[in-house]
């Protein structure tokens, strides 16, 4: 529990709750977050015809790819608004639109519609997730801060490794549309607890006439409203051009990653000028001259990069090459998650102090589990109780559990409150690009590795298999690389760069 409970808001004589915040917030968080791991699970029912929707390997790629894309495509302009206009409002529109787009994609009858309802739920993520960074950022400070980052982590690891295990029970159960529809119920009580826990001064100072005569008749200075619109639009173009090649086959997918590249080029000149010449552009570049936030921002996009399709090829690998069933396989990952959850809450008690040497340790950590999972895997081909991937995942888990709150901690250690949206914005959007780059990467390997043709033999699996770990193991071991410079050079980041320099 957080040692300063209770805050008040310039403007306002209510006395809000930071456990009730941090509670609504991380519980809508979470479900952003089980509706990746989740669906990594639901692939094979979505591909039969009896009881899914027959969907393709490119309809089951899009399901994956799809969300987020949306995801990454929206983070950075709505941390802007969050900055600018209020980040509660952002949060309560994002989780009603979510729980619609949850609905939606629980009632899909073709892939076509649950394609379209998954980059509609991956958009309303986007909206809410960069809030949740900002207001830990705005209203927890110091090692409580460090305490929420890590109940965080606690929720990123748990959600990522638990969402097999619940999606496995839907598809067992009640059906495989049931991983989408319960978040409906849920996100309907997440909106109505947001409307009464999180502070909503700035809304109510920043809309129209009425806010700005409120903002004067309580003396606050309304912050300056510029959009940025030309660099909104630079910035999505760009994202969507950089994810789209790895999630499609046309033939001229490539050309679209060159092109992503410019407007990237396009963006950071028109951002620097836009700065120049007095205006407020949507992301000051000079963010990235802080070392803890440049630092940390790429070793978690290299960590996306690989981690995020590790349950991804155990999942395939388990129900396709070996024939489990989803319930089976989310079991098998249930240490992961159990470890993951006890990691998170030990890290953020010390993430503040020891950050840059957990980080390390953590994707330490990770690297050797998924590089174990192989001779795992080789002897559960030969016969041995497929359970034995559990140990593996196990130590995976330990990683996962620390790399959270140490590196989210890390991040935001020096970033001032009032850029807390957009600098979460491009923090999660670095990951969303990666994530999506990633789960093509290694699906991708995966197949070519599978071999073509249809039934497959356990052994060809494993070839897949090993080949995808591999190049997991290539990013998860390129991060650490990043990881371990920052930690040389910062061995006491916490409590030695506890301000900006900005």
């Amino acid at each position: 529990m957080s040692n300063t409970r209770y805050f008040t808001v310039e403007g306002s004589s209510r006395t809000f709750d930071r456990n009730k915040l941090l509670a609504v917030m991380l519980f809508a968080f979470g479900l952003a977050l089980l509706q990746v791991s989740a669906v990594n699970n639901l692939l094979p029912a979505l591909e039969s015809v009896k009881t899914g929707l027959g969907a393709s390997d490119n309809d089951v790629q899009w399901v994956l790819s799809g969300y987020a894309l949306a995801f990454g495509v929206i983070l950075i302009p709505v941390g802007r608004f969050g900055d600018i206009f209020g980040r509660s409002g952002g949060f309560a529109t994002g989780i009603a639109l979510f729980a619609l787009a949850s609905l939606g994609c629980g009632l899909a009858t073709d892939p076509l519609m649950l394609n379209i309802m998954r980059i509609f739920q991956g958009f309303s993520a986007g909206v809410f997730s960069p809030q949740v960074t900002a207001l830990i950022q705005e209203y927890f400070e110091g090692k409580d801060r460090a305490w929420a980052f890590g109940i965080m982590g606690l929720v990123i690891s748990a959600s990522v490794a638990a969402g097999p295990v619940l999606s496995g029970l839907f598809v067992e159960t009640i059906g495989w549309r049931w991983a989408f529809i319960i978040n409906f119920p849920l996100g309907v009580v997440l909106f109505i607890l947001a409307l009464m826990w999180l502070p909503f001064g700035k809304e109510r100072r920043t809309m129209g006439k009425k806010g700005r005569e409120l903002a004067k008749r309580e003396g606050i200075e309304r912050p300056p409203i510029d959009l940025d619109p030309l660099g909104n639009i630079l910035i999505i173009v760009a994202v969507i051009c950089i994810m789209l090649p790895f999630m499609t086959h046309f033939v001229w997918r490539w050309a679209l990653l060159i092109g992503g590249v410019l407007m990237i080029a396009l963006w950071l000149a028109w951002e620097s000028h836009y700065k120049k010449i007095g205006r407020f552009p949507m992301v000051d570049l000079s963010l990235f001259r802080i070392p803890t936030y440049a630092f940390s921002t790429a070793v978690v996009a290299l960590l996306m990069l690989g981690s995020t399709s590790i349950f991804v090829v155990v999942a395939m690998f388990l129900q396709k090459g070996l024939g489990l069933s989803a319930l089976e396989t989310g079991l098998i990952g249930l240490p992961n998650a159990l470890v993951a959850a006890y990691f998170s809450l030990w890290t953020g008690k010390r993430a503040f102090e020891k950050g840059a040497q957990i980080q390390f340790a953590a994707l330490v950590a990770i690297a050797t589990g998924a590089l174990a999972s192989i001779p795992a895997a080789w002897a559960v081909v030969q016969g041995v109780t497929p359970w034995l991937m559990a140990a593996p995942l196990a130590l995976c888990g330990w990683g996962m559990g620390m790399i959270g709150s140490a590196n989210q901690t890390q991040a935001m250690l020096q970033i001032p409150p009032a850029r807390a949206g957009t600098a979460g914005g491009v923090l999660q959007t670095s990951q969303r690009v990666t994530t999506a780059i990633g789960n093509a990467m290694v699906t991708a390997v995966l197949f070519i590795g599978r071999g073509t043709g249809d039934g497959h033999t356990p052994a060809e699996w494993f070839t897949g298999f090993t080949f995808a770990m591999i190049v997991i193991s290539i990013a998860l071991v390129a991060s650490a690389t990043v990881a371990f410079i920052y930690m040389r050079k910062y061995p006491h980041a916490g409590p030695d760069l506890v301000s900006s320099p900005l």
